[in-house]
């Protein structure tokens, strides 16, 4: 089984969409609770929240890696990140038996793509994302890693590449928007 996520309700094909890669595709994952942080995307819930208008493709967020043995590691880069991007968002994942995989490789793990519109099998609704990420990681489906359990590395690493990205967006006042208001200690 391949599952997608999204905020679209009563989606019966998927169709290939340009993401960060430039080339349309789809992406999957063969293990659904991967699929839970693509149902919102921080920078866009931020801006909404805020009033912050925007006309242009909202900038993605993704604090996310693998662990070793390929489980889903979210991370936290600023304080209750995981919350506040999250709680009380809804959403789908959507489910399907048959792809026609991109040969070429996306190097995620768990993760395939396809150039190809699929046809949905199987849709789940989801009521919060919060909870439902909370509880993959009871199950030790996933890993989460709170910004006060970072270590000190880590938190350098997290304030230079912040200020590099604030440095670099100047084009994106979306991003710039998010990260002057959840990195405000940086």
């Amino acid at each position: 089984m391949y599952y997608h996520a999204s905020q679209t309700a009563d989606i019966k094909v998927l169709e290939p969409r340009i993401s960060n890669h430039n080339t349309p595709l789809i992406y999957f994952s063969i293990k659904r609770e991967n699929v839970l942080v693509y149902l919102s995307n921080a920078i866009e819930k931020h801006c909404k929240e805020t009033g912050f208008i925007h006309n242009g493709k909202w900038h993605k967020w993704a604090s996310y890696g693998f662990e070793p043995d390929g489980t889903l590691r979210l991370d936290e880069y600023y304080p209750n990140a995981i919350e506040d991007t999250y709680k009380g968002v809804s959403g789908y994942i959507y489910s399907a038996e048959d792809i026609c995989e991109n040969e070429d490789s996306i190097n995620i793990s768990n993760a395939v793509a396809t150039a190809k519109p699929v046809t949905v099998t199987d849709v789940e609704f989801i009521e919060d994302a919060y909870l439902e990420i909370l509880k993959a990681a009871e199950s030790g489906l996933i890993k989460i890693r709170r910004y006060e359990d970072m270590s000190d590395k880590m938190l350098s690493w997290i304030e230079n590449t912040i200020k590099n990205e604030y440095a670099e967006a100047e084009n994106e006042p979306d991003y710039r928007c998010f990260l002057k208001a959840k990195f405000d200690f940086i």
